[in-house]
């Protein structure tokens, strides 16, 4: 059956999956000639364009980018990934996930594009991406805010001209792709700046390389710690202070903390203060009182969820765990994918678990329950049980759980995604 006949958006979602020979195929040569027929190169997305790039921190800077936006009276679209439950996460328009079939007819159009004049193969990820950014040049919100998928210089996402630039963190991930020297990671991060544009740099641990490429390729930058600053006033809230786009200083005071990094905030504050927004104390203590991001450290009841899956975001999970009491024990339900490092991040939660479930995730990078147990015995942790699949171990552990108890849910999206929709049937 021709693609242009598919129904469903499931349907198509199935096609997408198998129409290229490999899933992930870094590069803007073949995306970037679409996304020129389609028209894409040839117009603006909106008046303001953020692209967020990093190995963590990225899904909750987004959120607070668009909450803080929209509270400012601004339209908005997203474009993240992955998705927990379904596709439509991934393309946003105020907050709300679009429709199937404002989803199907940007796939039409993706496809009737890559089959002009010479036919062109596009990953899941680039028809996607081409696709969400049809639906925004429809759309014309105020802002666009789009995540980078995997690297920066040669994703999908890099085919569009950001007004500013967003590097959140740089650690060790996707080491297949990117490698394992964090200096080369920070080079590929970088690759989303644009000359003469803002770029907030996110971390004040990130490798000189960002800077370095910042300054080659003639960017402004705005970094965590200097451009812009926050600082705890309390245990729940905190202040800020940034950096305008004509050089003022602008303080704010008494902000909530969302429950998510306070260094993605101010990172978020700092990206639209760069657009020329005018950011206000009441718009931004409601957007950050009211932001939600699933599966980021999520509470449902005593069961909390994290999708992180590398030793940086596992250490941010412990530390939030560390500062919360909990009379009774603290469980963790793991499932990582083979290329993941399991033993860092066994080691970064080490310190707050008192006994580990270890469950398999299916699908050829999937890791077994009896491999990730053998790495938490072999540092020294306590496994409980060991399931065939996250749904299985939270069936297991929910008849053992204590009133005091919690448990943390963590280490890879299929994870927390299984997990969720477990907790809705």
């Amino acid at each position: 059956m021709s693609a242009m006949r598919l129904g469903t958006l499931e349907a198509w979602l199935e096609y997408l999956e198998q129409a290229h020979p490999v899933g992930i195929d870094l590069g803007l040569e073949r995306v970037a000639e679409v996304a020129r027929r389609m028209g894409l190169l040839k117009m603006r997305l909106a008046p303001r364009v953020i692209t967020v790039a990093g190995t963590n921190g990225k899904g909750s800077t987004v959120a607070m980018l668009e909450a803080l936006a929209r509270a400012h009276g601004l339209s908005t679209a997203t474009y993240t990934s992955p998705h927990l439950l379904r596709y439509n996460e991934r393309v946003c328009l105020d907050g709300q996930a679009v429709a199937d079939d404002a989803l199907i007819s940007a796939f039409e159009e993706v496809e009737a594009a890559r089959l002009a004049v010479k036919p062109i193969s596009l990953t899941y990820f680039e028809v996607g991406t081409l696709a969400a950014l049809a639906l925004f040049a429809r759309q014309q919100p105020d802002l666009v805010v789009l995540e980078v998928g995997l690297g920066g210089r040669l994703d999908a996402v890099n085919v569009i001209d950001a007004d500013v630039a967003v590097i959140t963190t740089i650690a060790h991930d996707h080491a297949s792709y990117l490698g394992d020297d964090l200096a080369v990671i920070g080079r590929e991060k970088a690759g989303i700046m644009r000359s003469g544009c803002p770029v907030v740099l996110g971390s004040r641990e990130l490798p000189a390389s960002v800077s370095q490429a910042a300054q080659e390729q003639g960017a402004v930058s705005l970094s965590l710690g200097q451009a812009y600053h926050w600082q705890a006033q309390g245990p729940d809230s905190f202040s800020w202070s940034g950096t305008t786009d004509t050089g003022a200083v602008l303080r704010l005071d008494a902000l909530p903390d969302p429950g998510l990094p306070l260094d993605n905030a101010a990172t978020a504050l700092q990206a639209l203060l760069a657009t020329g927004i005018e950011l206000n104390e009441a718009d931004s203590r409601r957007a950050l009182h009211g932001v939600c991001l699933p599966g980021r450290m999520q509470w449902l009841g005593q069961w909390c969820l994290d999708v992180g899956h590398n030793p940086h975001a596992a250490a941010y999970v412990a530390e939030r765990f560390t500062r919360q009491s909990c009379t009774g024990r603290t469980w963790v339900l793991l499932g990582m994918l083979e290329d993941k490092d399991a033993e860092g991040v066994i080691q970064a939660l080490s310190g707050v678990a008192d006994a580990w479930i270890a469950v398999s995730l299916a699908g050829e990078r999937g890791r077994s329950a009896a491999e990730l147990a053998g790495c938490i015995t072999a540092q020294g942790g306590r496994v409980a049980h060991q399931a065939v699949s996250p749904e299985a171990g939270a069936e297991w552990l929910s008849a053992r759980l204590a009133q005091n108890d919690r448990v943390l849910v963590c280490g890879s999206f299929f994870t927390v995604a299984a997990i969720l929709a477990w907790k809705q049937v």
